[in-house]
């Protein structure tokens, strides 16, 4: 697992773009371009060249689009989180909900925004990553939780019980702190439910990938969801 380590805040997000649209690539480029504190040191036709633009232009963050037709981003997400000095990665799609996101956030990806995403929070978006704090919309885990949940009765049994064992293992603050992930809450509005520090929330969220050897945010609310947490207001201030 890499831990995410936030981009030092006197200097600019140094971003990568790979896209196989050259017009998306343009559009990306015109609209986080025109952020002060974003610098796109480069741009990538297909996956296959994302590693090599990484090791030469040293990327904190890469958007990266899923469907390119040499190497898809998944296949080139999984290459990058592989190294030990990874760039955090933000998938780029135009679908909501798919297996292909779910792979692409468990081989280690920061979240993903949608193409149709207004411009200002595609901006957002990159800061946060490159702040430390992962970008997954409430909405955005709930479909991927229902696509990752199976209908089978007995096997979800099985896996609610797994996943309870699983957050009894946590200290009484950490399983707080899983729940609100797993209502999508940022590590902001986690910290101001439980009246906590946003450095205290992150520290607590290291802790808990750790302890379950989880690369995002996102597998903890999978966790948090298959323990049917989600719906019984556990936790102060995330009913």
């Amino acid at each position: 697992m890499t831990t995410p380590i936030p981009v030092p805040a006197d200097r600019p997000v140094r971003l990568l773009i790979v896209d196989d649209d050259p017009l998306v690539r343009a559009g990306l480029a015109l609209m986080l371009g025109g952020a002060d504190d974003i610098d796109i040191v480069g741009e990538g036709a297909d996956g296959s060249e994302a590693p090599g633009l990484v090791e030469r232009l040293r990327p904190d963050v890469v958007l990266m689009d899923i469907r390119m037709p040499v190497m898809d981003g998944l296949t080139a997400t999984e290459t990058l989180r592989g190294r030990p000095d990874a760039p955090e990665v933000i998938v780029l799609t135009t679908f909501h909900a798919d297996e292909q996101v779910l792979r692409a956030i468990r081989a280690g990806a920061a979240g993903f925004v949608l193409k149709d995403t207004p411009p200002g929070q595609i901006v957002d978006s990159v800061r946060r990553v490159a702040a430390g704090d992962p970008v997954l919309s409430p909405a955005v885990t709930r479909q991927l939780m229902a696509r990752a949940a199976s209908p089978g009765g007995e096997e979800k049994a099985d896996r609610a019980q797994g996943a309870r064992r699983r957050l009894a293992s946590l200290a009484e603050r950490e399983r707080e702190v899983a729940i609100a992930v797993g209502h999508g809450r940022s590590n902001a509005e986690i910290a101001a439910a439980l009246y906590l520090s946003v450095a205290t929330v992150k520290t607590q969220v290291s802790r808990i990938l750790a302890k379950f050897d989880f690369n995002n945010r996102v597998q903890i609310a999978l966790l948090v969801h298959d323990a049917g947490l989600l719906d019984d207001g556990d936790g102060p201030g995330l009913s």
